[in-house]
């Protein structure tokens, strides 16, 4: 999946366009207002502009709606909401108790309070920081099983950073990467980025064999990589 622009007129759109084995072509307009388009492997890109011209006033009007929502589906950090942890949803229960904490129980998301439960900030802040406690226990357990796909000869320290648009990042043969945002989706997901970043230690560039070695690794990287990006992103 990759990123384009379409302009038409003044108007200047951000799409990602997803080519897989399909016969028509469609257009999909997301909550959170991201553009996808979905075609044919061998579609052209005057066909691709065609539609999205043909698509202008429709894709116009769905941005629209959803613009509205935008600060609507912030979240509140109250009972009852639903947070992404490992891939799936779970509904937050907030609780007063003798001491703060946070735990997956009974298929929800336990977060214990010695502040009054309706405190957003506070109960922002606790969940933050038991996101970032679980990155680090699953990023590195996650991290530890894909290393051993490799024969490097070392291991590359694993460092977790906040980063924007990037899921992961390889430095130099001596770092790697991991936004911690990325707990929210699957272990597959996860173990994707960090196999992306290992392959870039023995191939700096996206190029032919750096995909070969991506696809030894992970053969079907590409679905991977759509899931996280359609739904994570």
């Amino acid at each position: 999946m990759e990123k384009y622009i379409f302009t038409y007129g003044s108007y200047s759109y951000e799409y990602y366009l997803v080519r897989q084995t399909r016969k028509t072509i469609s257009l999909i307009v997301q909550p959170s207002l991201k553009i996808v388009l979905k075609c044919p492997v061998n579609c052209s890109d005057e066909k691709i502009q065609n539609f999205l011209k043909n698509k202008w006033k429709w894709l116009e009007k769905q941005l629209s709606y959803f613009r509205k929502f935008k600060n609507k589906i912030k979240k509140e950090y109250v009972s009852g909401e639903s947070f992404l942890y490992l891939g799936r949803q779970y509904k937050l229960y907030i609780k007063k108790g003798g001491e703060d904490n946070v735990k997956l129980k009974f298929g929800r998301i336990l977060l214990r309070t010695t502040r009054k439960t309706d405190n957003k900030k506070y109960n922002k802040k606790l969940l933050k920081n038991w996101y970032t406690e679980r990155a680090f226990k699953i990023f590195e357990d996650q991290y530890k099983k894909v290393l051993k796909n490799f024969d490097y000869g070392f291991e590359p320290k694993l460092i977790i950073r906040k980063m924007n648009k990037r899921w992961g990042s390889f430095l130099n043969h001596k770092k790697i990467i991991l936004n911690p945002v990325l707990i929210q989706a699957p272990k597959e997901c996860i173990d994707y980025v960090i196999i992306h970043e290992l392959c870039h230690m023995k191939h700096k560039n996206h190029d032919k064999k750096f995909y070969d070695l991506l696809k030894s690794k992970i053969r079907n990287w590409e679905e991977v990589k759509e899931k996280l990006e359609l739904r994570f992103l």
